[in-house]
């Protein structure tokens, strides 16, 4: 009973048949086998988080397969099991964590070679996620003399909050054309990220390796800015318009502010009501516009109003930054309706209805 690559089996004494070589099998043989064993569905969904050359490869050893052993197959989907089991333990508990589980579980070989083989694929993600967190600040200082397009590809692998407070350290004469290029990151190669790591190692411990994949695009921009100061985000798109207005009128219109307001009816603004804190709603309409306060003053009960008017009044002069902070707080509260779908942000211009 064999593959095309001659893999032998014999049963044991106790029925289990133990597969020589399954060691040596390629990962493109074993994903190929295991697809076969998890159906065509569940293979064609599996492929949708591939790359082209992994699919491609992946197919080829499908097209090349003959019979599969069921014995074969049961071994490769335990083996995909314990690595997933493995990766689990590492993620929520760390290494030492996961060897105590692992070994109770398998035994003291297979729990070796499965943490082996688990930490090496997690350095591929490790080095950013290590760089989460980093002091914004700091790791600015780590981007010094570090060319824009290097920037930009690692904040395109970092949070939106992370990122965007990260820029604010950056010089200002850089923030547009570090926004510019990570809007036009196009998936990045493995020995790419690897050059880019091995520069970060030098400057900060536990960089590592990150697999291929499509990071930056319109809409991680689109949520920088949002996040920013609204002078830095006006000065950055102003100075994107000038080499590419294409691209600043689509991010503008990807993001959220706190005029947006308008374009909300009363249920929605009632829906915010619930969700934000007087105070930092209080804070949020200092200096704003008549229009804009009455948004929520009309959606309040009479008492309700004058309490919020009372507190605004109390607070008297407020710095512009705590205003600021406390409108994106509500932008990310509207942020999180609309794509809920309790709100709609496009002002009902194009909503559409049936009867």
């Amino acid at each position: 009973m064999t593959t095309t690559n001659a893999i032998q089996t014999r049963r044991s004494s106790d029925g289990r048949v133990a597969l020589q070589n399954i060691e040596a099998m390629s990962g493109a043989r074993k994903a190929a086998i295991l697809c076969v064993a998890l159906g065509d569905e569940a293979a064609s969904e599996i492929f949708k988080y591939l790359d082209e050359e992994e699919v491609q490869a992946i197919s080829k050893e499908l097209a090349a397969l003959n019979n599969v052993p069921s014995e074969l197959a049961n071994e490769i989907a335990e083996e995909f099991q314990q690595i997933l089991t493995a990766r689990s333990y590492v993620i929520s508990g760390g290494v030492e964590y996961a060897k105590r589980l692992l070994v109770k579980a398998y035994g003291p070989e297979v729990a070796r070679r499965l943490i082996d083989r688990i930490t090496r694929s997690l350095e591929s993600t490790i080095g950013f996620e290590a760089l989460q967190k980093v002091d914004p600040q700091q790791l600015s200082k780590l981007f010094q003399n570090e060319h824009p397009q290097t920037i930009a590809l690692v904040l395109a692998h970092l949070d939106a909050a992370t990122a965007a407070d990260t820029l604010q350290y950056l010089p200002e004469t850089q923030r547009a054309d570090i926004l510019l290029r990570m809007a036009n990151l196009q998936p990045i190669s493995q020995d790419v990220i690897r050059r880019v790591s091995v520069v970060l190692d030098q400057k900060l411990r536990s960089i590592g390796n990150y697999s291929r994949q499509a990071v930056g695009g319109i809409r991680p921009v689109a949520e920088i800015c949002n996040r920013l100061e609204r002078e830095t985000s006006r000065k950055i798109l102003e100075e994107l318009e000038k080499t590419n207005a294409e691209l600043a009128l689509e991010i503008r219109n990807r993001m959220v502010t706190f005029e947006d307001l308008l374009l909300i009816d009363d249920v929605g603004i009632r829906e915010i009501l619930q969700r934000v804190d007087k105070r930092v709603l209080a804070m949020s309409l200092k200096g704003t516009t008549p229009e804009l306060q009455n948004r929520f003053f009309s959606n309040m009960s009479t008492r309700a109003a004058e309490m919020l008017k009372e507190e605004m009044d109390y607070m008297g002069q407020v710095r512009v930054k705590d205003v600021s902070a406390a409108q994106r707080e509500i932008v990310e509260i509207m942020r999180d309706l609309d794509e809920q779908g309790i709100i709609s942000l496009s002002g009902g211009a194009e909503e559409e209805y049936v009867s």
